[in-house]
């Protein structure tokens, strides 16, 4: 059977993503369950077996779906996603980074966080 190009992309994605999110599991600065929701997206385009693998996951298949279906974000993971976003920028500013990093990277990060807040929690 051959795949056509554009499955083999989806999968390349999908693949990349899961990896990244594997990666995020050991990582504090990389996070797990958006490159997760990502791999189980570009999954459904073109691997459903590891879409469906992942909506039923024991650990992150909920969070998949809670996103998937009422794009909702826990409590728990939105305080820590903004803590940890406003640790970062305090430590950015602080650094001797260039003045447009110390401008733009806390500035990207309350957008980001404003976004994430303003998503339902159930």
């Amino acid at each position: 059977m051959q795949l056509s190009l554009t499955i083999i992309l989806w999968r390349i994605l999908a693949l990349t993503c899961l990896a990244l999110g594997i990666a995020g599991i050991p990582l504090p600065v990389l996070p797990t369950v958006p490159f997760l929701i990502a791999a189980a997206w570009a999954g459904g385009k073109g691997w459903p077996r590891l879409e469906q693998w992942l909506l039923e996951h024991p650990r992150h298949g909920s969070a998949i779906r809670r996103w998937r279906d009422h794009r909702a974000v826990p409590r728990r993971a939105k305080v820590f996603a903004v803590s940890m976003m406003s640790l970062s920028a305090v430590i950015i500013v602080l650094s001797s980074a260039a003045l447009w990093v110390k401008i733009m990277v806390p500035a990207v990060m309350l957008v980001v966080g404003v976004w994430l807040c303003r998503h339902p929690e159930s």
